[in-house]
């Protein structure tokens, strides 16, 4: 179970907190939702669990044990709201393989079938592929670490409505062995991926049990 306890963050060049006291839990084999509008913390909650920052207040627990930020980055797998802004390598095998530099061929090809990316040339440059190419192939770098939490930054943005749909049944098949969670300012895309005990609206700081109009 992952477990956010009051956590509350502050930014030093912030006039005001961003999280004043979120709080939610989540069980293994989940979907959950987090809808908030464009500058309401949502990124930084997501930094906040994947241990890219820490809280200035309250406790990341997994499985009722505090977690620190180095123990958060293993635990955790984060897909960006445009990930193709963050690609470092020049070729998708290249991407494959960026902190396993000896990862088998044969894993590559397996976690490209997971996200309907079969047969997808390791020597195709990545910025050559389609948005939503982009978009699994970010997912497919994330699973190859086999994180038991996934962590998805408006996964659908900027993607059309048809591509859309993909990702979103996508998702759902990736939920069956960890725990996912989703930010996003549409949620009306993902409810029939979530139940209702698992939507939270981020408003003021604060995690508010389900869905809330933004």
């Amino acid at each position: 179970m992952l477990e956010l306890d009051a956590l509350r963050y502050h930014a030093a060049t912030a006039p005001e907190p961003v999280l004043r006291g979120a709080s939610l839990r989540i069980e293994p084999g989940q979907i959950a939702l987090v809808a908030g509008r464009s500058g309401s913390g949502k990124s930084t909650l997501l930094e906040l669990i994947c241990g890219l920052a820490d809280p200035s207040q309250g406790v990341i627990r997994w499985h009722g044990k505090a977690i620190n930020a180095r123990q958060r980055r293993w635990l955790c797998g984060l897909v960006f709201q445009f990930p193709e802004r963050h690609f470092l390598g020049l070729t998708v095998g290249q991407e494959l393989r960026l902190g396993q530099r000896r990862l088998p061929s044969e894993k590559a090809e397996a976690v490209l079938q997971q996200v309907d990316l079969s047969g997808l040339s390791f020597q195709q440059a990545p910025e050559e592929l389609s948005g939503g190419q982009q978009r699994r192939l970010a997912m497919a770098v994330q699973l190859l670490r086999d994180p038991k939490v996934l962590l998805m930054d408006e996964p659908t943005a900027g993607l059309d409505w048809s591509v859309r749909s993909e990702i979103i049944e996508l998702i759902g098949e990736l939920s069956r062995d960890r725990i996912v969670l989703i930010v996003t300012h549409e949620p009306e895309l993902f409810e029939s991926l979530t139940q209702p005990d698992q939507r939270w609206t981020l408003r003021d700081g604060q995690l508010q049990p389900a869905l809330i109009p933004c």
